[in-house]
């Protein structure tokens, strides 16, 4: 992927990209705020969640180990896994044991994240998306561009086309004459999955919340997909980033309220399934629990950064930033897009790359995806934290702003050298360029005029003015 400039210039220059996600962002954030109205305590409950997290954080080793026990004690296992080739190479295990050659998923940013599915493929084993917009995505051999809509970037137009092309070729083909229809595109859908749920013997998961108390693990969705996936394998691989653990059920309370008003602006998921380790004759016989970290304890470490690791992923933020409207979810080269994901891919991956360290500068520091965050994560205040780190560790563009900055503060210090500089640069306005020369300064001046320079400078009409 290019850096983020560089991506977001050509999808802003897709005016159908740009149609579907104004659409599909203002329909969403609008009926946020409606639900949100509801509570006359929403304020409160954005504070406990606030507290609940950094709580949680701060003791994470504590409630992680307690976690453990407790899933132990439940008849799971737990796994512990340093980074993304750790994790892959233990589902990888853990699915050849059982001489399976298919997984059924759930919706998991924590496996796109570590690239699970194309790690299973290399290894022989077929991992199916079963969440639709997942679906869509996975069928259509694309990336998924938002964190609650993976697919917000296709119309239903596409997704037909998709469906009709590639259904058949991953398993029961698409009807005939299918139609672009909502109704008739999730009956497709459904269809095309049910035989997969009823064959798979092995399920993947990620994870919303993980109890520390009782070892209980929560998935909230809104198609009766994960159910399916979580109840009828029998074994269940689930794969979660170490912060999602909040030490008991009543901590759980809170965010069970402010995730799906935030997340899909409704009362309460349609599906909120729980499981506790294993039980004789109900759900899966096998449960593994892997703990994945992959950069989330340096994230810890940063005092300023960590709260990034507060998010519960209801992607309210990327529904107000202007910027993600404008550039789609593609264009931050992450599976984490938007606001969050501008300050949480640079701690998760660093920021060495081109891509990393350009995310930090993805923004316009508006502050809306702040006012909006339901855990109230200050991600203008850790963009510019991360903007201050590029700008430390170097590069061309920052050794030159740094070289500016230096001469313009040795010019400041120097009255009689500024003006002397400001009565040239009047003298000889009608020669002076209209665009700034070099990438970083042209990139202001092709979109916007040079102010015009006085015919006096200032220092000299105030002595004829102001004596």
């Amino acid at each position: 992927m290019p850096a983020f400039p560089e991506a977001a210039r050509e999808a802003v220059g897709d005016a159908t990209l740009r149609a579907t996600l104004r659409h599909a962002t203002h329909t969403i954030r609008d009926k946020r705020a409606r639900a949100v109205a509801e509570l006359d305590d929403w304020a409160a409950l954005r504070e406990a969640g606030r507290r609940i997290k950094d709580e949680t954080l701060r003791h994470l080793d504590t409630h992680l180990l307690r976690l453990e026990e407790s899933v132990t004690a439940a008849g799971g296992t737990v796994h512990w896994a340093a980074d993304a080739a750790e994790a892959n190479r233990i589902v990888t295990g853990l699915v050849r044991a059982t001489g399976e050659t298919e997984v059924v998923k759930v919706k998991s940013m924590a496996t796109q994240e570590i690239g699970l599915n194309e790690h299973l493929e290399a290894e022989g084993i077929a991992a199916y998306e079963t969440d639709l917009a997942e679906l869509i995505v996975q069928l259509g051999e694309d990336r998924p561009s938002h964190i609650l809509v993976p697919a917000i970037h296709r119309n239903r137009g596409e997704i037909r086309d998709i469906f009709r092309e590639k259904m058949g070729s991953w398993g029961r083909p698409a009807p005939e004459g299918l139609s672009d229809a909502p109704a008739e595109l999730a009956e497709a859908a459904r269809l095309h999955l049910r035989e997969k749920f009823l064959r798979a013997k092995v399920g993947i998961s990620g994870a919303n919340f993980m109890v520390a108390e009782t070892g209980t693990l929560v998935v909230v969705e809104s198609e009766g997909n994960g159910r399916m996936c979580l109840t009828l394998p029998e074994t269940l691989i689930s794969v979660v980033g170490v912060e999602k653990v909040v030490p008991t059920w009543r901590d759980l309370e809170v965010f069970l309220q402010t995730l799906p008003r935030s997340s899909t602006a409704e009362r309460m998921n349609p599906y909120t399934s729980m499981w506790t380790g294993t039980a004789d004759g109900d759900g899966p016989g096998t449960f593994h629990l892997v703990l994945l970290d992959n950069g989330r304890t340096d994230a810890l470490a940063d005092e300023v950064g960590r709260q990034a690791l507060r998010c519960i992923r209801c992607s309210a933020c990327l529904n107000v930033c202007p910027v993600y409207e404008r550039a789609g979810g593609h264009a931050y080269g992450s599976v984490y897009p938007g606001p969050i994901g501008a300050i949480l891919t640079p701690q998760l991956r660093g920021t060495a790359s081109e891509v990393d360290a350009s995310l930090p500068y993805a923004s316009s520091l508006c502050g809306a995806c702040y006012e909006v965050c339901p855990v109230a994560i200050d991600i203008p205040e850790v963009l510019v934290h991360l903007r201050e780190r590029v700008a430390e560790e170097g590069g061309k563009g920052h050794r030159l702003e740094r070289a500016a900055i230096k001469a313009s503060t040795w010019v400041l210090d120097h009255p009689g050298v500024l003006a002397a500089g400001e009565r040239l640069a009047s003298a000889t306005r009608k020669a002076l360029p209209r665009r700034l020369p070099g990438p970083g300064a042209r990139q202001w001046t092709d979109h916007r005029d040079l102010p015009e320079l006085p015919a006096e400078p200032f220092r000299d009409w105030w002595k004829k003015n102001r004596t």
